[in-house]
């Protein structure tokens, strides 16, 4: 059947068997002659694409030029960009559908169609199956890997479980990448996290070389990484442990200090004319106050006394005690160094595991100790957060010495002489690593034998030679050696004798130079050290992913979720 092409509703329909189908959300209309239907579908459905044509039906020969000049080539590439402009941003998909979105696109390329929503949802699909694919085939050949996981909800109260993977490369690159996203509707009981963990293990094939998992320490998630439940070894997210210190550090005399201050920075935050008062006050003040909590402390006064910018309830409230401003001029320091531990160890790129013990013992033995002019309340401070560090960090257990965290110190070069530990403690540290070393030497002796393989010629040969070395060895006796000592221990001696690098070198690009001299260990550092000291890389999903969530909470299933944050996480 043939149609005139008159009407601006045959722009964005195709007529088949007197059928016409709308190209941006294949909605079929019969057609009986007239363009109605097609124009009442696009008003409602695709608002934006026909704003430019509502004061006349017919297009002009410019808007035909335009249109025509997009060709199937450059709208290809603009559509990528519009599912790498949602996938970057985590915006909702439901964004080529806004009018601003349609007006922009029509100001930016006039003659491009904008995709329905249903299409970029496939494209976004099929672009989630290729990376998925990548990923797969760079896990296939990481020798190591190490898990982190959060569970968390968005502000629609849905839950939601995110693992992230983490590994050394060849190249001796660290490597992370989010494994999946996956909503928890039940009870988030300890055998449900198990069973998601392990799950997205076997997904992702990475059976049997999973060295740890690191988490938070709430009851569940611990009980999860339990030997009777998982393969691998358990460990504490240390920003978490570190935290929760803190708290403990927390009398309820620092925590009204706190709740004060947190309610005048509060008030400061949403009075904009109490913002622009202090703003002024304190250029008053610099010049006659000494110190930065007494210009902070003047000019907030001058605020709060002032009747024009502050009521007098609640300049009573907000106004602090002198002190609540001493205390927090004393603590701002201690408190300083401990937001400082929790930035090195949150870091993504760069080793951090080996840091673990090596911060620990810093904070404790220097830094949370008792110094000259520190007041009563700043003292008991310090001593309630070594304590409670100490206690959370098994500092006082056999099993520390032994854990991965400080396993990983002995296998980075800056920490390896454990000087922060006691001789015993060292001696059964170091008992532990020619443990593991010996176990890598008889792994690879028996990959050797596996693939051992001689024809009958060979084997004769090998035969003969085998009983000429007997002989020797009969004569010349046990103790004679034709070879260098190579083992384990001495492997460890050498490298425990290597000058230890400074405290800024990177320990991946050291034994990227260094591994061929120690391969023993250097294929035990590869394993220790992709393990992060904390489980940061998956709680930073919370943001961007809980606003999306909330957005799409009509339209976005947990598939769609779990396929935005994983391509938005490994672009």
């Amino acid at each position: 059947m043939k149609r005139p092409k008159r009407s601006v509703a045959w722009d964005h329909f195709d007529l088949k068997n007197g059928d016409v189908r709308c190209k941006h959300c294949d909605a079929v209309y019969k057609y009986n002659s007239t363009t109605t239907p097609m124009m009442h579908h696009l008003s409602h459905a695709h608002p934006t694409l026909i704003a430019g044509n509502s004061s006349s039906s017919q297009p002009t020969i410019t808007s035909v030029l335009a249109r025509r000049s997009c060709d199937s080539q450059r709208a290809d590439k603009i559509t990528k960009g519009i599912c790498k402009f949602i996938q970057t941003d985590m915006l909702p998909i439901s964004v080529v559908e806004g009018k601003g979105f349609g007006n922009l696109m029509n100001i930016m390329e006039p003659a491009y169609n904008i995709p329905s929503r249903r299409t970029v949802t496939r494209l976004i699909e099929t672009q989630y199956g290729e990376r998925k694919e990548e990923l797969f085939k760079k896990l296939a050949t990481a020798e190591s890997v190490a898990l982190t996981t959060d569970c968390w909800t968005a502000l629609t109260a849905e839950s939601y479980i995110t693992i992230t993977c983490h590994y050394i490369g060849d190249d001796w690159e660290m490597n992370s990448a989010v494994l999946l996203t996956e909503s928890l509707p039940g009870r988030h009981t300890a055998d449900c996290l198990a069973e998601k963990l392990n799950g997205a293990v076997e997904q992702w094939g990475i059976e049997g070389r999973v060295i740890a998992c690191v988490h938070d320490n709430a009851a569940n998630i611990v009980a999860a990484n339990r030997p009777t439940r998982v393969s691998w070894v358990s460990v504490a997210c240390f920003a978490h442990t570190l935290q929760l210190a803190i708290n403990d550090g927390f009398a309820l005399y620092l925590n009204r200090v706190i709740s004060a201050a947190g309610k005048l920075v509060g008030h400061f935050n949403y009075s904009t004319v109490a913002s622009k008062a202090l703003k002024k006050n304190k250029n008053k003040w610099a010049s006659q106050a000494t110190g930065l909590y007494n210009r902070q402390r003047w000019a907030v006064a001058a605020v709060l006394l002032d009747r024009t910018v502050t009521k007098l309830q609640d300049a009573r409230i907000l106004e602090l005690k002198d002190e609540y401003w001493q205390l927090m001029e004393e603590t701002q320091p201690v408190l300083r160094t401990l937001k400082c531990a929790t930035t090195v160890m949150s870091a993504e790129k760069d080793v951090s595991i080996s840091n673990t013990y090596p911060i620990t013992f810093g904070l404790i033995n220097a830094h949370l100790m008792r110094k000259e002019g520190d007041g009563p309340k700043v003292i008991e401070f310090k001593t309630k957060v070594r304590s409670s560090l100490s206690t959370r960090m098994n500092l006082q257990s056999a099993e520390c010495v032994s854990s991965a965290p400080m396993l990983s110190a002995m296998l980075d070069p800056r920490h390896k002489h454990l000087g922060f530990l006691t001789p015993a403690q060292r001696v059964v540290a170091n008992a532990k690593l020619v443990e593991l070393g010996e176990a890598v030497e008889t792994g690879q002796e028996a990959i050797e034998q596996a693939g051992g393989h001689t024809d009958d010629g060979s084997a004769n040969t090998g035969a003969a030679a085998a009983t000429q070395a007997s002989a020797m060895a009969l004569l010349l006796g046990e103790q004679y050696s034709t070879q260098l000592d190579t083992g384990v221990d001495t492997e460890i001696h050498n490298f425990l004798r290597d000058t230890p690098p400074p405290l800024d070198c990177n320990p991946t690009d050291w034994w990227k130079v260094n591994g061929r001299r120690f391969p023993r260990l250097a294929k035990l550092a590869r394993q220790y050290l992709c393990i992060p000291a904390t489980s940061v890389p998956s709680e930073r999903v919370f943001s961007a992913a809980g606003l999306t969530v909330t957005r799409l909470r009509s339209r976005l299933t947990p598939e769609h979720v779990n396929m935005l944050i994983f391509l938005n996480k490994n672009l």
